[in-house]
């Protein structure tokens, strides 16, 4: 059937910021969406309040909304876009995760989609309510004769249809100001209904543990990423989870189910048309068994354990599932669990759209699920949608064969969550992942785990806790038995410590093949230790085909990896490239997305199928798995340079090895090579491509720090690094030469020091005197970043975080040593130590250059005051409070810096302003993650300019004018502190934030407004704010607390803010601090009694006395600020937003004003 012409606009929600369980993977669907469609014909409209996001560039869909995506602010937009053109109206949610499903569901509730004749499609509403509703799901799969595990549902759906009842009967009787009151009553009712519902599914869920019994898994509906979810092994954990549980759900709804711990897990990616056509894209096996969330586990495709029997059952039930909720048009993802014992089956849950999974899916089979489902929600069969992969050679309905292993291994960030449990369970705790392609299961997990970026080379030797106390069987079984990041390196130490493979089983329940595989490894690493490296190259070829890195063999073979390389190349050892095809070689691929794999030469010939072009290239490196620190935004970057040097007449060539990015899709770039970030991987592609054509050159400085530290490996090898030179990125890194440059350009910097030992680093901090920042050099996103204000402090530091960086190798050579394993790390990558400028403004410069003339592209001012990590800090641009005087010299410092460290391409100034003198914090002579915020805020495509310009053009060439915005842009951090708790929510110099969202408007207050209520924040309308602040804070916070009460709100305080506050004229009523005895600030904040806090504090044992504060805050959805200047900033941001309605506008329609 032809596509639908009855519908002529088609709008699609994207998925907001990135959080855990919902990361760039929807970014890359969007996309594919945004294109997909507008290339039909449509006209597209797209919501989303992430700017770090490909999909929100202002060409890419016809009318970009960066606004919060809530079921108001989108009934605004569908309003003024409903008829903009004539014709059908269409709102597409499967897109955006499950911000955008629940969005939707809320539109459709709410009566919007009813009043302006919008249709949902790609799923419809009762499907998404069939598949989310746990009820629901677990009915439709009785009616089916599938089984689901034992479960009871908790929630309140009686209650809250008797108070709905209720209240529609009494609006049947009144009008005019009665009923205006009767709705105002009705909303200001809704904290207090919520917390009944919760109290009423609280009991019946206390019902359902008697027949469910422990331990005990709970699914909240209608959440991602396991939110609020669990497993519970007594009474108190289950309570805890179950009121996290309902919090978490919109619908106050958890299902209670039946260990099923220990089975193992599988999904299925399955596409469905409306003539009923279905194909497995992709089968998945979880390596790790059920209890862990498939996003926290390996996860390996196609599956590798099941018979073809059962892989057909499976098959059947999944679409099966389909059918009956009813998915029509698109992709879902359908999770079932397998009992070892006697095979029963039970589906898990599915996804009713495009999911994370979907895009490993896609980035394993190169079938493009999100493309295809687009085409499908708009009336296309899958007969009649071409696979682009093989040139058109197949249609979209031929079911993708894959002739190799893919294996995702997830990346956590715990070290950055001190007191997080780093036990893995349903909900997920990571924040990246990996993937690898190999040609046997060993390969590819070998490649994964070096490709993970902590320092791995392959299954590296593990320190197992607990051994050498006696007792060295139970803490081997200990370990195995828990499911954290590391299990599986723990797995093949116990391997090497002689355990066997059923031994192990028992421990951990992963399944016998996979631990053969495994064993497989192990025994070859003991005969490399017991007799040296093969010496021909068949010996070689098999360790390099079996996944061995040359820096494990040189670490097995007590050799260096230079050595191993040289010896490899010697005997005529190098991987071939095999292209990704979806049909497992049966047709030809025009399409360049590659693997690398060692194999042994065919008829005297190795089957290279790379074919590298004779054409003038650029290879772009990716940034690898995301992580806090280095996430979308430098994936954005690397997408640019890809655009622009394509325009630019260059082929482009992609290395990466991130299945959630945009980076990854295989037609980004020109070439991509799916490969792990590291000198080996990379320096093979070069000279892969180095056979035919030119190469013009390799850009390192768009992905953050991962392509960054290969710069010296690439300039060893003589490939030319375009833009900024390596050594001066360096320069910038190290203190002393970066010191002689400030001097020559008579710039300030705060007072500091390095140090190269624990004992330097105590007479650099004396002499610099407290309180100072100390970190390691060479890191991103502040890594062991800390504000020292107290002695203990710096001790607490020297030798408890700090040996938290030391590599495993350094370890095993001093240890019992402390102290000389930090020296050993210290002698290379010193500490650098800054005198800390409390109450400075922080700025943000974003520039250009050409190595002659600069181009200043932003100055963006920090809401919070320095000593808050700029990754943390929100930010406004235009700056609001600098004046010109101070802008231009801003500007003028930045021009001479970008001049004196000879940039050629982007670069990122840090300043700190205190008492009118400006000081330079940190120069980045590279993509910072400011880059893709800035270009949607001032129009300008940055990052396409920079590229362009490290590729040889001018400056000037560009034409660039300084324009006079008409608008604010705010930007806003979002953070995981609800997946971790017992971790303190204060913000420090050290990176914790996972994403953020852009609010954009005239004035300031009302896109800081925005951005709150983008990043999930509830904004209150009415209430009591709570105000605890240390003594140099209270003259500032007074005309904050005063605007907010002249707004309505009321006012309490601890003892000394609230006699200060009283004595300033603001009425304030007086609560407990936690250590003064109750009822204190925690018991009104869990009462409902507190709706927005105000707390800053200075010392460890402020902080520390302030924590339970805090998390409450959290727990409860409350809005805290824990910053002088944010709690600011809010104020007037609530004025704003009790002001008027919002106004909406399209990103296009900011700059044909500006």
């Amino acid at each position: 059937m032809p596509k639908r012409t009855d519908i002529s606009t088609i709008l699609i929600i994207g998925a907001g910021p990135i959080v855990i369980g919902q990361a760039c993977e929807f970014d890359y669907s969007g996309t594919q969406a945004v294109k997909t469609l507008k290339e039909e014909g449509y006209r597209i409209v797209l919501v989303n309040s992430n700017p770090a996001t490909i999909m929100t560039d202002p060409e890419l869909a016809d009318a970009t909304y960066i606004e919060p995506i809530t079921p108001e602010i989108v009934a605004k937009i569908i309003e003024a876009e409903r008829h903009v053109i004539p014709g059908g109206f269409a709102l597409l949610p499967t897109m955006g995760g499950q911000t955008a499903l629940n969005c939707a569901l809320s539109l459709r509730r709410q009566g919007t989609l009813d009043k302006f004749d919008v249709e949902m499609i790609g799923a419809t509403a009762d499907a998404i309510d069939k598949a989310e509703d746990r009820q629901l799901f677990r009915n439709a799969m009785e009616k089916i004769g599938l089984q689901t595990p034992k479960s009871r549902l908790a929630n309140a759906s009686a209650l809250k249809k008797s108070y709905r009842d209720k209240y529609l009967a009494e609006r049947e009787k009144l009008s005019g100001d009665a009923l205006d009151e009767l709705e105002r009553q009705w909303t200001i009712g809704e904290n207090e209904r919520r917390k009944r519902y919760q109290e009423h599914a609280l009991g019946e869920a206390l019902m359902a543990l008697s027949e469910i019994g422990l331990p005990a898994i709970i699914r909240p509906s209608f959440t991602m990423g396991g939110t609020g979810g669990g497993i519970a092994y007594n009474k108190e954990e289950f309570l805890d989870i179950i009121e996290r549980g309902l919090d978490a759900s919109p619908t106050n709804e958890v299902l209670i189910e039946e260990s099923v711990l220990g089975w193992k897990e599988f999904e299925m990616e399955v596409v469905r048309d409306k003539k009923d056509n279905c194909i497995i894209v992709c089968s998945i096996e979880n390596l790790d068994p059920m209890g862990v969330h498939t996003g926290d586990s390996i996860t390996v495709a196609p599956a590798l354990t099941l018979t073809d029997k059962e892989y057909q059952i499976m098959r059947d039930a999944s679409i099966a599932v389909l059918r009956e909720i009813g998915v029509e048009t698109g992709g879902s993802n359908v999770q079932f669990g397998v009992n070892p014992e006697d095979g029963r089956m039970v589906v898990i849950e599915m996804n009713p759209r495009v999911s994370r999974s979907s895009a490993l899916a896609s980035k394993a089979t190169g079938f493009p699920i999100a493309k295809v489902a687009a085409k499908l929600a708009v009336g296309y069969t899958l007969d009649e949608i071409a696979n682009d992969i093989t040139g058109g050679a197949t249609p979209a309905s031929f079911e993708p064969t894959i002739d190799y292993v893919v294996t995702k291994v997830p990346r956590f960030a715990f070290e950055k969550f001190p007191g997080a449990s780093t036990t893995l369970t349903t909900s997920m705790k990571s924040v990246g992942e990996v993937m690898a392609i190999g040609r046997t299961f060993q390969e590819s997990l070998q490649k994964a785990l070096r490709g993970l970026e902590t320092g791995l080379t392959g299954l590296d030797d593990i320190e197992i806790e607990g051994l050498g106390h006696g007792d060295d069987k139970n803490a081997i079984r200990a370990a195995l038995g828990t499911p954290t990041p590391n299990r599986i390196l723990q797995v093949a130490q116990a391997m090497r410590l002689g355990w066997s493979n059923e031994e192990i089983f028992n421990s951990c329940k992963i399944d016998p093949w996979f631990l053969s595989e495994m064993r497989g490894i192990i025994d070859m690493e003991a005969k490399i230790r017991a007799h040296g490296l093969p010496p021909n190259g068949y010996g070689m070829r098999m360790l390099k085909a079996m996944g061995f890195s040359d820096a494990r063999l040189a670490v097995l073979s007590e050799s260096t990896e230079a050595e191993i390389t040289a010896k490899r190349h010697a005997l005529g050892v190098r991987p071939v490239y095999k292209r990704i095809d979806t049909c497992a070689a049966e047709f030809a691929s025009p399409t360049a997305y590659m693997y690398s794999t060692y194999e042994a030469p065919f008829a005297g010939k190795l089957a290279d199928e790379s074919a590298p072009s004779d054409k003038k290239k650029v290879i772009i490196l990716g940034g690898g798995p995301n992580r806090i620190g280095q996430g979308i935004e430098f994936d954005y970057c690397c997408c640019h340079a890809c655009f622009a040097l394509d325009d630019a007449g260059y082929e482009t060539i992609m290395v990466n090895c991130n299945p959630e990015t945009v980076s990854t899709d295989y037609d980004t770039a020109d070439r991509l090579y799916f490969e792990p970030l590291t000198a080996e991987d990379v320096l093979e592609i070069v000279a892969t491509e180095r056979q035919n054509g030119t190469l013009h050159g390799v850009i390192v400085q768009f992905g953050g720090q991962t392509p960054l530290k290969l710069a010296r490996a690439l300039e060893a090898a003589d490939v030319p690094i375009l833009g900024t030179s390596p050594d001066a990125i360096d320069l910038a890194e190290d203190r002393d030469r970066f010191k002689r440059v400030l001097d020559k350009l008579r710039l300030k910097q705060p007072k500091n020091g390095i140090a190269y030992s624990v004992e330097q680093a105590r007479l650099v901090s004396a002499d610099l005197g407290l309180p100072l920042v100390v970190r390691p050099s060479y890191v991103l996103g502040g890594r062991a970043m800390q504000i020292i204000r107290e002695e203990n402090q710096l001790n607490d530091y020297l030798l408890g975080t700090l040996p938290e960086l030391v590599p495993a190798d350094v370890k095993a050579r001093y240890p019992n040593d402390k102290t000389g394993q930090i020296n050993t790390v210290l002698g290379k990558n010193p500490l650098l130590f800054d005198r800390y400028l409390s109450d400075a403004t922080e700025i943000d410069v974003d520039c250009l250059c050409d190595g002659k003339d600069t181009f200043i592209v932003g100055i963006m001012e920090h809401i919070e005051e320095a000593g808050i990590h700029s990754g943390d800090s929100a930010c406004s641009l235009p700056p609001h409070s600098l004046d010109g005087k101070m802008i231009e010299e801003l500007e003028r410092q930045t021009r001479e810096l970008a001049l004196g460290l000879d940039v050629v391409g982007l670069m990122n100034v840090q300043y700190a302003i205190k008492d009118g003198e400006i000081y330079v914090l940190e120069v980045n002579p590279r993509a910072s993650r400011t880059v893709p915020f800035v270009a949607k805020v001032v129009g300008t495509p940055v990052a396409k300019i920079a590229a362009r310009i490290m590729a040889g053009e001018k400056l000037a060439d560009f034409k660039l004018k300084k324009k006079q915005l008409g608008h604010v842009g705010v930007k806003e951090s979002v953070f995981p502190f609800a997946r971790f708790p017992g971790v303190d929510t204060v913000l420090g110099p050290e990176m914790r934030s996972t994403g953020e969202v852009m609010g954009i408007d005239r004035s300031f207050e009302v896109a800081f407004a925005k951005s709150q209520l983008g990043g999930g924040t509830r904004v209150p309308r009415k209430g009591t704010v709570f105000v605890s602040v240390r003594e140099t804070d209270k003259d500032r916070i007074a005309d904050a607390v005063r605007l907010l009460h002249s707004l309505g709100f009321k006012v309490m305080g601890t003892s000394g803010t609230q006699r200060f506050l009283t004595d300033k004229g603001i009425p304030t009523e007086k609560v407990n601090k936690v250590l003064e005895g109750r009822p204190h600030i925690v018991d009104a904040i869990t009462n409902g009694d507190i709706q927005l806090v105000f707390n800053t504090t200075e010392g460890p044992q402020a902080l520390a006395d302030s924590r339970s504060l805090r998390r409450a805050a959290l727990l409860h959805k409350v809005p805290y600020y824990t910053t002088l200047s944010g709690a600011v900033a809010a104020a007037q941001g609530i004025r704003a937003y009790l002001g008027g309605d919002l106004e909406v506008r399209t990103l296009q329609s900011y700059f044909s004003e500006t």
